[in-house]
Parts: structure tokens; C-alpha cells; sequence
């Protein structure tokens, strides 16, 4: 094992942290995979500053905004948190130090989001999320901007081509489909920890108060304001496909496509439920374990896409005020997704390969040791 110390130190961080995208940043080939789990790990800090809630608006703002700086400053830590994450603030000398070592290619990715992003949270931290852009515009500051980090960080690798990292728009609907998802499902747990994510734009439109939905005799507006929330969250679907039919790295596509996959089961299980309101929905661990296990080729992403909005098809409600828009978003994802369709990939990796390559994964035990909490996690990049 070659690591040096400040690395393995960055591992461990980023195990404790996020069990489930450990396993998938350490699929990763090459130095590619160190780039990924510092920037991983340099949001992750980000994110712990945007929220905590211990820190007053005068101090945070500021250090949103120069965050990005703070990378290229050998001493700077931040001792003060009580968020659960503080380690990688109390000890981020380390990581910064890492981030230092990474080649110039990687440094400059990652100081760039990080600036943007720092610049966005703090936007966002003054203001609620009114209109679908401004959804949009928040999704895109906390994740979006992650898949086109990520992205360049794909092709500056050269693991994948040019075009990867260069099409911010497709790198940009990945982060925004798994925003969604996220924010979508999480409705209870942020009305209960007093954050609001869902558009006042869609909301006011069924209720005056978007805590309105969790009372019962609300139920049937607030089931209607999720079906709308997961109907826009569709229309990322054709962009996330074409996105994958463009990648030829195996390590890279898997890293990509699980928490996709992972995003539209989780859709499909909240699409109509009233369940959102009253509780979490949770993809099966079973589930979740053939998704991870099946999602290995643009074949199979499509497929999958299309078994889930065929769920959702089929549970569209006539009396639903979005079943129109929901039918003609479900109409063009297969379209895109149907067998033979002109978007095939060229790559097709050797069956043998593949069965090998899973088969290991499956038996790995820290597949199956953190499965439980993949399922939350994969879907959540980004907020907590």
C-alpha cells in the first residue's frame, strides 16, 4: 500500500463520512480516484460550514465566499464546529495539504467550484427558494456544479474524452436530477429541522404554508404539489442518458450511473405516495443492491430508467392537475430508453469482464457492510 500518510488519513475521513461513496470513489482507476475523494472531501466542508447553524450570517457568509482560498493556506482549520462532519474542518490542514499534492490540472477543478460554489450557498443562505429557476439556480450551486467538477475532473484524467467535461449542461442535469430527488424526498426531514427546498412557486399554488402538507386533511394537494415536484425532476432524465452514453471508462460509468439509477427507483417509490408526508421512503436494501450490481452499461441504465417510469405511468392518477406534462415526459425518456434506440453507445464491455468485476463487487464486504447506507447516501449528493 502505497499511500502516504496525509492520504490514508483523507481515506479514512472520507469513510467516515460517506460510507457508501467511499466504496464507489475507491472503484475509481488511477490518480483519478485521490482527485475525487479530496474534492469529495473539500465540499464536504464546504457543506458543513453552509450548515451550521452555530455560526451567525457575518461570519459565514465571508467564509463561503473565500473558502476556495482557504485550499492554498497550510494552517487554516476551522475549530469551532459542532456539526457532525467537523473533523474534516478541525483537521484540514491534511486535506488541504493533499489538495496541494494533486497535479495542477486537478487543483485548478477543484478550486473553481469551490469557489462558485461557496459564492452560490452564500447567495442562497439570504434567500428562499422562490421560483422553478431559482430552484434550478440552487440545485445547481450545491450539485450541479459537483457533476461538472466532477466531469472535468473525468477528462482531465483522460479516462474519458474532452467532451465530457466540456458539455456543462448535461454535467450539470446529473447534479440537478439527484438535487431533486433528494429534496423531493426529504420533505418531512427538513420541515421537522425547519429548512424549506421545495419551490414556493409549485407549493403556493396547493397550500399558503409549505408545512401545510404534512397536516392530514392536506394530503391529496400535497401529494398533487409532489407529483409536479417529481414531474419537473423527470425532465433530467434524456440529458442524464445522453451524459452516460458518452462515458467509456468502466470505473467511471459505475461511479456515475448507480446514484442515477438510485435517483429514479426513489422517484418511482415517491411518485403518488403520501407516504413522503407522514415518514421516510426508503428503497429496499435488496433493491438497492441489484441496482448497484446491474447499472454497469448504458444498455442497462436505460432499461432500468425505462422499468421505473413505466411504474410511475402506470400510477398516474386521471383526476392528477400534472398527468399531462407527467405522460409526455415519461413518453420522450422512452423513447430514449427503448431497446435498439439510436442512442446506443458504441462501448460495449466483454461480458466476462463484467460478471468478474461484479461478482467481486458482490462478495466485497464493504459493498454489502454499507449497503444499508448507500441507499440514503447515493442519492444524497450534496445536502445532508
Amino acid at each position: 500500500d502505497s499511500l502516504g500518510g496525509g492520504l490514508r488519513t483523507c481515506y479514512r475521513y472520507l469513510n467516515q463520512t460517506s460510507r457508501s461513496f467511499a466504496s464507489v470513489i475507491q472503484a475509481l482507476d488511477g490518480e483519478l480516484r485521490h482527485a475525487v475523494c479530496i474534492f469529495y472531501l473539500v465540499l464536504r466542508a464546504l457543506d458543513t460550514i453552509e450548515d451550521d447553524m452555530t455560526i451567525s450570517l457575518d461570519v459565514k457568509v465571508p467564509m463561503l465566499h473565500e473558502f476556495h482560498s482557504y485550499l492554498y493556506q497550510p494552517e487554516w482549520k476551522y475549530t469551532e464546529s459542532k456539526e457532525k462532519d467537523r473533523q474534516v474542518l478541525e483537521d484540514f490542514p491534511t486535506i488541504s495539504m493533499e489538495f496541494r499534492n494533486l497535479s495542477k490540472v486537478y487543483q485548478d477543478v477543484i478550486s473553481d467550484v469551490c469557489h462558485k460554489m461557496g459564492v452560490g450557498m452564500a447567495e442562497f443562505l439570504e434567500k428562499k427558494v422562490d421560483s422553478e429557476l431559482e430552484w434550478d439556480r440552487y440545485c445547481h450551486y450545491v450539485a450541479g456544479l459537483v457533476g461538472i467538477g466532477l466531469s472535468r475532473l473525468f477528462s482531465a484524467s483522460e479516462l474519458e474524452d474532452p467532451i465530457v467535461g466540456q458539455d456543462t449542461e448535461l454535467a450539470n442535469s446529473m447534479g440537478l436530477f439527484l438535487q431533486k430527488t433528494n429534496i423531493i424526498r426529504d420533505y418531512l426531514e427538513d420541515q421537522l429541522e425547519g429548512r424549506e427546498f421545495w419551490p414556493r412557486e409549485v407549493w403556493s399554488r396547493y397550500a399558503k404554508k409549505l408545512s401545510d402538507f404534512a397536516q392530514a386533511e392536506n394530503i391529496d394537494v400535497a401529494v398533487q404539489c409532489l407529483n409536479e415536484l417529481i414531474t419537473n425532476a423527470l425532465r433530467h432524465v434524456p440529458d442524464v442518458l445522453t451524459y452516460l452514453s458518452r462515458l467509456k471508462n468502466q470505473s467511471v460509468f459505475n461511479f456515475c450511473a448507480i446514484p442515477q439509477v438510485m435517483a429514479i427507483a426513489t422517484l418511482a417509490a415517491c411518485y403518488n405516495n403520501k407516504q413522503v408526508f407522514r415518514g421516510v421512503v426508503k428503497i429496499r436494501k435488496g433493491q438497492a443492491v441489484t441496482l448497484m450490481m446491474d447499472a454497469t452499461s448504458i444498455q442497462a441504465v436505460k432499461a432500468i430508467m425505462y422499468q421505473y417510469v413505466e411504474e410511475i405511468y402506470q400510477k398516474i392518477p386521471s383526476t392528477d392537475p400534472s398527468s399531462n406534462k407527467t405522460q409526455q415526459i415519461i413518453a420522450s425518456i422512452r423513447a430514449m430508453s427503448l431497446p435498439g434506440s439510436p442512442m446506443a453507445s458504441r462501448h460495449h464491455y466483454s461480458p466476462i469482464y463484467l460478471s468478474c468485476a461484479m461478482l467481486l463487487a458482490a462478495l466485497s464486504w464493504q459493498y454489502l457492510s454499507t449497503i444499508s447506507k448507500a441507499t440514503e447516501e447515493y442519492v444524497q449528493a450534496g445536502e445532508n
